[in-house]
């Protein structure tokens, strides 16, 4: 990998976050402005970043064999992160924040940053299997995650159809495109392509919008209860990853994707599921908020340690 293009990357990022806190500052993020970029960034950019991946991957059997696989070891990288950050939890004795821990160990930020980051890195397929990984956090969190979260512990038909999302949804339908071979219209491609260019610096504007308050997120929170999420999410499980994927068979464009895609920052829907059940949302905003600009410093350097080793 140019590590030239990582550092290229992550700069890029980090300028269009910080032109969304800048922005926030004078339109100040609410329950309205949160709503629209949900709503722009979950159901037009995304799945347009994922169709017009599609449209542009020649995808043959090898490669729908090379997706099913990505699907399940993203399932498995979700559980080794539950399971790492419950196990630190309990060690350190934070047992009123081991669930919130565990979530926020587990599950990052690969639809928001991943998959854009995994397009301009990787191209086409690169994002293709970025948007696959994807797949499988939400699939974890929506019913594991969502399991766990609850008070009463219960798993019914809401839980199920909280999995039903646009980007999954655009998953589907662009691989059973591909899989009969059907053509698509010229149109239909540069509409995905267009609506794809604008997923980065609308998902960058929404976090920095988002870290703009973070003074309001960091009270009552200890740097231990800090510390924890973060360290695994960003280094902990994403060194563990790098240590099973570099003596696996996997190629070098997916190992590169997993790898990518398990050093994303803390999931930006944590405070939204910490709130609907109940936990504290307070501590999973301020941890995205922290984990995603030290990411900006891990995740090059991780991959700069890969290459260099």
């Amino acid at each position: 990998m140019d590590i030239a293009v990582v550092y290229h990357s992550i700069f890029l990022i980090a300028l269009l976050i910080t032109l969304g806190a800048i922005t926030a500052r004078e339109y100040k993020l609410n329950n309205d402005t949160r709503q629209m970029y949900m709503t722009l960034i979950i159901k037009v950019a995304m799945p347009s970043i994922i169709l017009s991946s599609i449209f542009k991957v020649d995808i043959d059997s090898k490669i729908f064999k090379t997706l099913a696989l990505i699907f399940f070891i993203s399932i498995l990288i979700n559980l080794l992160g539950l399971l790492m950050g419950f196990i630190i939890s309990i060690l350190f004795k934070l047992h009123h924040k081991r669930i919130e821990i565990a979530i926020l160990s587990a599950f990052g930020n690969t639809g928001f940053i991943g998959i854009p980051l995994c397009a301009v890195l990787f191209g086409p397929e690169g994002a293709l299997y970025a948007a696959i990984f994807d797949a499988g956090v939400d699939f974890t969190i929506w019913t594991l995650g969502v399991f766990i979260i609850q008070r009463n512990k219960t798993f019914n038909l809401q839980t199920l159809k909280g999995m039903i999302n646009i980007p999954l949804l655009a998953i589907i339908i662009g691989l059973s495109i591909a899989f009969l071979n059907i053509s698509v219209p010229e149109i239909v491609i540069d509409l995905s392509d267009s609506l794809a260019a604008f997923a980065v610096p609308l998902a960058m504007f929404y976090i920095g919008a988002t870290m703009s308050q973070y003074k309001s997120f960091s009270k009552s929170i200890s740097y231990i209860e800090l510390i924890i999420p973060v360290l695994v999410k960003l280094i902990l499980l994403p060194l563990l990853v790098v240590t099973l994927v570099l003596f696996s068979t996997l190629n070098e464009l997916t190992s590169y994707v997993i790898i990518v895609q398990s050093m994303m920052p803390a999931l930006t829907l944590s405070s939204i599921l910490f709130a609907k059940h109940s936990r504290d949302e307070n501590f999973g905003a301020f941890v995205t908020v922290i984990s995603t600009i030290i990411s900006l410093l891990t995740i090059p350097g991780i991959l700069f340690f890969i290459d260099f080793t």
